[in-house]
């Protein structure tokens, strides 16, 4: 239950329209509801602003099931990261309402059911070093926009062809922060950097070749930046970063 939802309730016990057991009976697993295998946490978004996601890795398509049943049965909005496609088609089928985001891997409601931040102060920009770091890139997309925020995704602007990325001078001036997805070196970071005067989130993808160590090249390089205004997350963590970028786009 989030800060709306709670008031439209307070008002409506207010003005008569429910009934103070009724009341109760919906706050009764309020904060946490515990299931066994999992405790929900329904008071996340009240404390935090971010609602609860589910990270389906390592869960089972019968507990995503259970877990996500819940979440819709409280009313909050339904945001589940690392779904493999085996595991997301039983949980269509018990939720066809539920839309798959095949490339990010993450399970979400229509986007015509997302709630806009209201606290929003204009736009995120997603870029893309290369094709292969798109799924990160699409993570940080889905969730940023589920979250309520304005989003849009440039692909394929790494340092390899600088021209590609100063093309799009525009929309870098226009964001208000920014998230750079970027494996190899991970340079891309740096570079936006030194051209904008915004928040960088940079995000070091595990793409690269052995030396890249599973992206930990691409970690150590964005963290030694020289760029200043720029803050890095974890390897392959684009839900990571674009929960960060919404904390900042809130203002």
């Amino acid at each position: 239950m989030d800060a709306t939802r709670l008031k439209e309730l307070l008002l409506q016990v207010k003005n008569g329209g429910c009934g103070i057991d009724e009341a109760l009976n919906r706050l009764r697993h309020w904060p946490s509801e515990e299931m066994g295998f999992a405790c929900l946490d329904h008071h996340r978004s009240l404390r935090t602003g971010m609602p609860e996601v589910v990270y389906g890795e390592g869960k089972t398509a019968a507990q995503l099931i259970g877990i996500i049943g819940k979440m819709v049965g409280s009313g909050g909005p339904v945001i589940a990261t690392r779904v493999d496609p085996d595991k997301a088609g039983p949980v269509r089928v018990r939720f066809p309402d539920l839309v798959y985001h095949r490339t990010a891997r993450m399970l979400t409601g229509a986007e015509k059911n997302f709630q806009p931040c209201p606290d929003a102060r204009g736009g995120i920009l997603v870029l893309s070093a290369g094709t292969s770091d798109l799924p990160v890139a699409e993570e940080a997309l889905v969730t940023a926009r589920a979250l309520g925020h304005p989003v849009s995704l440039v692909n394929d602007v790494g340092v390899a062809g600088v021209h590609r990325l100063l093309a799009h001078r525009e929309l870098l001036d226009s964001a208000i922060v920014l998230i750079v997805v970027a494996g190899m070196e991970g340079a891309l970071p740096s570079v936006v950097g030194g051209l904008v005067a915004r928040p960088v989130v940079a995000v070091p993808t595990s793409v690269g070749y052995g030396t890249g160590l599973g992206g930990l090249a691409a970690l150590l390089g964005m963290l030694n930046s020289c760029a200043p205004g720029m803050a890095v997350v974890n390897i392959d963590n684009g839900f990571g970063a674009a929960c960060m970028a919404a904390a900042i786009n809130r203002g």
